[in-house]
């Protein structure tokens, strides 16, 4: 019996964004640094689970799903609040996880979708399909073939581990479990964790990579790879389209993992430790912090050094001296 076979073709822009990323994951994995900054990976993982969730329209803001992971108080949606508890929790189960595994999928499902979906933990049982307002834009495959598809699709990974690069494998795999569906609702939020998943197995630096945010900026051509894909009945364009999105993100982390070298000095140090990424700060809020009273000697020694490296930016960098000016850890 023939096993199942992904279509897909390797292109020589796939193979050159293969070289760039594995070029760069070997720059952050022999910066150690980076590994033993607590605060730097629960911070690139808070990233990762807000953006996941806000792709599937969690209003959650980034504070918001820390003050949630840090367990603070917080007023909102409650099934939103929901959300991002299981998300961590499923996310702290990355290094555990078999990505070849039928069970762990549904297993990490059901954290995932806890005291939020029905049929958590469980396959769908209906029809389903991937809309547009009111066009049906994609019909998914009958539940009845669910559990024979995704067996086939880990069945693939399994047998490919060492044959396929992990960076294409990752990718299929991202798009084909889109393509089944096999989950009434999170199909989404696993497949990107899954994709994180594999990732994980080939370098474990990509635990604490925020790939899902670099997804969540470019989200309407994330959905319009899919489709392409769907069009063409290949995962081609969306296996381009992630490696273009890890290919970018990495150059984010390399940054990241500069940010602790000798070449810092200690005062644009302490200001990177008072920031949270993607977080806008006013001049006056980060003073505070920092225990600073002159402007002056903020702007000298911390603010000008950390933004003419790169690593703080302005929110409205076209009006410097806009009273509604904030900065951002990037």
């Amino acid at each position: 019996m023939e096993h199942y076979i992904p279509p897909y073709t390797i292109s020589d822009r796939m193979l050159t964004l293969v070289s760039a990323i594995s070029e760069k994951v070997g720059k952050v994995a022999f910066r150690k640094e980076f590994g033993s900054q607590p605060h730097l990976r629960k911070n690139n993982r808070i990233r990762s689970i807000h953006s996941s969730l806000k792709i599937e329209a969690n209003s959650l803001s980034l504070r918001q799903v820390r003050d949630v992971i840090d367990g603070r108080l917080v007023f909102g949606d409650q099934k939103e609040i929901q959300e991002v508890k299981n998300a961590f929790r499923a996310y702290e189960c990355i290094e555990k996880i078999d990505p070849t595994s039928v069970d762990d999928l549904k297993a990490v499902h059901g954290i995932m979708t806890y005291r939020t979906v029905e049929e958590s933990g469980r396959f769908r049982k209906g029809n389903e399909g991937v809309f547009s307002g009111d066009k049906c834009i994609f019909v998914c495959p009958p539940p009845a073939r669910v559990s024979g598809l995704i067996h086939d699709l880990l069945l693939w990974v399994k047998q490919n581990e060492g044959k396929v690069h992990p960076l294409i494998m990752a990718a299929v795999f991202h798009y084909e479990f889109v393509f089944i569906h096999p989950f009434a609702d999170g199909n989404g939020r696993m497949a990107r964790l899954w994709h994180t998943v594999i990732l994980y197995k080939w370098r474990s630096v990509f635990t604490y990579i925020p790939l899902e945010s670099q997804i969540e900026r470019f989200q309407e051509a994330y959905y319009d790879a899919i489709a392409r894909c769907h069009v063409n009945g290949d995962s081609n364009v969306f296996i381009e389209f992630m490696l273009e999105m890890i290919n970018q993100v990495l150059d984010e982390v390399v940054v990241q993992a500069q940010q602790s070298d000798a070449e810092l000095s200690q005062y644009v140090k302490h200001l990177l430790d008072c920031m949270e990424f993607g977080v806008p700060y006013t001049a006056r809020e980060i003073m505070e912090t920092l225990g600073l009273k002159s402007r002056e000697t903020f702007r000298k020694n911390y603010l000008n050094p950390a933004m003419e490296l790169g690593l703080v930016s302005m929110t409205l960098p076209d009006k410097p001296n806009s009273k509604n000016q904030r900065y951002v850890k990037q």
